[in-house]
């Protein structure tokens, strides 16, 4: 079923969904969502599950031609949304019909949003994920990011016909300074100041940072002196945080497969999406917790989680 025309794409929007999880010993990245929370939520005030794909929008988001009627539901960044030309609201659903236009702004806050439409974004699916990964030129729509003209579809699916919203106590706080929780490990014992040194100073995000890392700069990270200044490669995943040769910490996110650098601490999987809506510039600060912690606060967030999807389907 026909969706949308790109009229405008914004600055970097791809089709992504949770990602392809099953494939990193084929040299195959995660892809998927960065901030998962945003694009779960997207999902259920439109009724898809969370499996759907949908629209990730990089600091400017898109100009869409209506085709059918839907319902549609825009979350994560601060963003100005208009529906031919009228404000509407973000973290709820959003009733749409043929001839409509859908314009989405620059952010006013935050890095990045969610637009889910009924049924999700219908692309072919590869090794299980509609997931865009542009550096292998697969996935989502022909591999790339939208382009002017691009017609996109969506699976069929029964309308909601009534509104769902988010609450504002629900929402995530967006801000220019965040904090990460993050365990030792798993190469902590290669770093002792240099481990004081990531927990007790600020870093600033990198205009460098995309989609595969997000590049800090600040104090020096330094390993000891007596310890190998790179290790061999091996498997990694979005959190760990790499220091390469330039002493400056990045934290790996959805588009790497394997590092050869030392890793002094990895961000808890909850935080990555703050780590979605920071842009450069922004301030980050680490906070040490061991891994019982981290286990709570992983806990914390699948109840709230579950209890969002319970409260939406009363």
């Amino acid at each position: 079923m026909k969706a949308f025309k790109v009229i405008k794409p914004g600055a970097q929007t791809t089709v992504q969904d949770p990602g392809r999880n099953r494939y990193l010993q084929f040299g195959i990245p995660v892809c998927g969502a960065l901030d998962k929370f945003s694009a779960e939520i997207a999902n259920y005030l439109v009724g898809n599950n969370k499996q759907a794909a949908v629209l990730e929008m990089t600091f400017m988001g898109p100009e869409l031609e209506v085709f059918s009627q839907m319902e549609v539901a825009i979350t994560g960044a601060d963003m100005s949304i208009k529906v031919n030309g009228n404000e509407m609201p973000a973290w709820q659903t959003i009733a749409l019909f043929p001839g409509d236009v859908l314009q989405v702004s620059t952010v006013k806050a935050g890095f990045r949003g969610y637009l889910a439409v009924t049924g999700g974004v219908d692309v072919p699916e590869i090794m299980g994920s509609r997931s865009t990964y542009v550096g292998g030129n697969f996935g989502g729509l022909k591999g790339r990011p939208l382009k002017a003209g691009d017609v996109l579809d969506r699976l069929e699916k029964s309308l909601l016909g009534q509104i769902r919203k988010l609450p504002v106590e629900d929402q995530p706080t967006l801000s220019t300074s965040v904090t990460l929780r993050a365990v030792p490990g798993p190469q902590d014992d290669f770093f002792d100041q240099g481990l004081d040194i990531l927990f007790k100073t600020p870093f600033t995000v990198s205009d460098k940072a995309d989609r595969m890392g997000c590049r800090l700069e600040g104090s020096a990270v330094k390993l000891k002196p007596n310890v190998p200044q790179s290790i061999i490669s091996e498997p990694i995943l979005p959190g760990a945080i790499q220091v390469p040769p330039d002493f400056q910490p990045i934290i790996v996110l959805v588009e790497m497969t394997v590092g050869g650098y030392a890793k002094p601490a990895t961000v808890i999987g909850p935080d990555l999406s703050l780590v979605a809506q920071i842009k450069s510039g922004d301030t980050v600060n680490f906070q040490k917790i061991d891994l019982s912690e981290a286990h709570r606060i992983c806990k914390e967030a699948k109840d709230k989680m579950a209890r969002i999807k319970s409260q939406m389907a009363v």
